[in-house]
Parts: C-alpha cells; structure tokens; sequence
C-alpha cells in the first residue's frame, strides 16, 4: 500500500508491506504520478516487509525520473529487507546520496 500526501510542493510517500515483482507495476504509475508537479518527494520505506530486484527496478527508475525533472528524491527509513537487498546488489552506494538514515525508530 502507498500512502502519500503532499504539502506545498514536497510529496511524502510511505510504502507498507511489498515491494515486489507481485506489486511493482502498480507502485511505478503511484510513483510516478506523486513526481508530477512536486518539488521534492521523500519515499519511507520503513514499512517495507519484503523487497525483491522488482522493488529495486523501482527505486532506481523513481532515481532517475527525479533528476530528468529536475526534482530533489530522497529514501527514508529503509527497512531491513531494503537494506538487505541493496547491500546483496552492491547498491547501496549508488543510492547513498539518497538515503536517510534508518530503520525508522521503533
């Protein structure tokens, strides 16, 4: 499930439950329509049970639709199944710029 909300340009998003191959196609129009007309866009993934190289497809084309439209994206709270993923794929680097520090407080 996406639960978004959008204040004066800055469009929070929280991800709960999967991220997977299972959902992936659905999140990406979600995604992609919370970057239309925002500034900046936060992604929580601290919800986030189980993440698969789908999620990960996601993240980076959520990455780089961002900087083609110019807009500021940042990952918060990424879960350990997140984490898990990207330190497995050797990309954790590539998203260090974005990423918030996490798992989000109990």
């Amino acid at each position: 499930m996406l639960i978004s909300t959008r204040t004066n340009g800055l469009s929070l998003l929280r991800i709960v439950g999967e991220l997977t191959i299972a959902n992936a196609a659905d999140y990406k129009k979600q995604l992609l329509s919370q970057l239309e007309g925002a500034s900046e866009v936060e992604i929580n993934l601290s919800g986030v049970s189980k993440f698969d190289t789908a999620g990960l497809q996601l993240l980076l084309m959520g990455k780089r639709e961002a900087a083609r439209m110019g807009l500021v994206l940042r990952l918060s709270w990424h879960s350990r199944a997140v984490s898990e993923v990207l330190e497995l794929s050797e990309m954790a680097d590539y998203f260090e710029d974005l990423m918030l520090p996490g798992p989000a407080p109990a």
